[in-house]
């Protein structure tokens, strides 16, 4: 494969083979001038990868072709020395999803010997691509639209025939596993650590602001007390060990970050579970909020109870819709009695005052009076 093709697909064996027959150094890599560009480039992927979005431009030119190549170990340093799950987890589906931008527009050829590097072995056939279904199911099983479930595909002779651009989806899924899969770095260099820690601080403090706005809403403080009953229900069950449906592991989920619970704390809360898997659930909380496009809401009391999991209903209930309807009336009744309270508090106060003035205008008139009679 040309150079200039490895510099649009640098996670891929040919291309870190490419770059390591080059012959830089480490020490080369972070500290000469000739790599600026590269490392300049490197801070950008990861920045670009805080927005979701990795952009590429068609590269051209040996210097240009290069820097694009090693721009990509060096935002792997950096994204090593930030060393959070979530943070990796964007990285690389932000990376994935660049990758794809270029797949989709690639020939049948050149995606069948891309899917080689990822051991798919697959076939193109009168416009249609085929591939094992093991295959299809370990790339396909993260994606949650129903088209993509396996009773909604032919299978022949163990195959499935799928498009050039459900080809490429797919590949672009072995990238983002590839990537991910490939930290933590286990050992940094004390070297790397030190060059990158600049730009890392930087990074994290944009990275806390992105994860306390994800998913904030104007409901202000999260409040469990105020939880609707399905979900203080659920949320008790979580906690307690105890495996949820999936129709209201969703809902749960979606309602949390609704109210304004990070992505992370979310995570936190299911790491109880007897089946927990800290990957797969960080990427269905994620999907939900809305890392891939689409910010799903939580469902409505009709859909709570045809799924069986509208628990435990009290008077309020009976008034509302939907949960987040419950829980917006309970915050409202609450900073209803907390200024009713506050007024209460404000009258007492002023009674107070006036009980103090009053008793120092009556010392005052005594005063007076005394002086008077002497």
């Amino acid at each position: 494969m040309q150079a200039e093709k490895l510099a649009y697909y640098p996670f891929i064996s040919e291309a870190s083979a490419h770059v390591e027959n080059l012959g830089i150094s480490l020490e080369s890599l972070l500290n000469s001038r000739a790599y600026r560009a590269a490392r300049a480039r490197g801070i950008e992927r990861v920045k670009e990868a805080l927005e979701g979005e990795i952009k590429k431009s068609p590269v051209s030119g040996e210097t240009q072709v290069l820097s694009e190549l090693l721009s990509y170990p060096f935002a792997r340093m950096l994204v090593a020395c930030v060393d959070d799950q979530l943070f990796t987890r964007r990285y690389s589906l932000a990376e994935a999803k660049a990758a794809y931008t270029f797949l989709r527009t690639e020939t049948p050829e050149f995606l069948l010997e891309f899917g080689e590097d990822f051991e798919i072995s697959a076939d193109f056939r009168d416009s249609y691509f085929s591939m094992h279904f093991t295959d299809y199911i370990r790339f396909s099983n993260s994606l949650k639209d129903p088209t993509w479930k396996l009773t909604n595909r032919q299978l022949r002779a163990g195959k499935i025939k799928i498009t050039k651009e459900e080809f490429a989806r797919l590949l672009e899924e072995a990238v983002r596993e590839r990537i991910e899969q490939s930290f933590p770095i286990p050992e940094i260099p004390p070297e790397v650590s030190s060059f990158c820690s600049p730009y890392v601080s930087e990074i994290k403090e944009q990275f806390e602001v992105q994860k306390k706005n994800f998913g904030a809403t104007d409901f202000g403080a999260v409040e469990p007390d105020l939880f609707p009953p399905c979900i203080a229900h659920a949320l008790a069950n979580v906690q307690g060990g105890v495996n949820l449906a999936h129709s209201m592991r969703f809902a749960m989920t979606s309602f949390l970050l609704s109210v304004g619970m990070s992505v992370e704390e979310i995570l936190n809360l299911f790491n109880v579970s007897p089946d927990f898997d800290a990957e797969k659930t960080l990427y269905q909380i994620e999907h939900i909020a809305g890392a891939t496009g689409n910010v799903y809401k939580p469902p409505a009391c009709d859909t709570m109870r045809t799924y069986g999991n509208c628990v435990g209903k009290d008077g309020l209930c009976a008034t509302i819709s939907h949960p987040l309807g419950y829980y917006e009336k309970k915050v409202y009744f609450k900073n209803r009695d907390k200024e009713k309270e506050q007024e209460k508090e404000k009258e007492k106060e002023n009674e107070e005052k006036n009980e103090v003035e009053k008793e120092k205008e009556k010392s005052r008139k005594e005063q007076e009076k005394e002086k008077g009679k002497t």
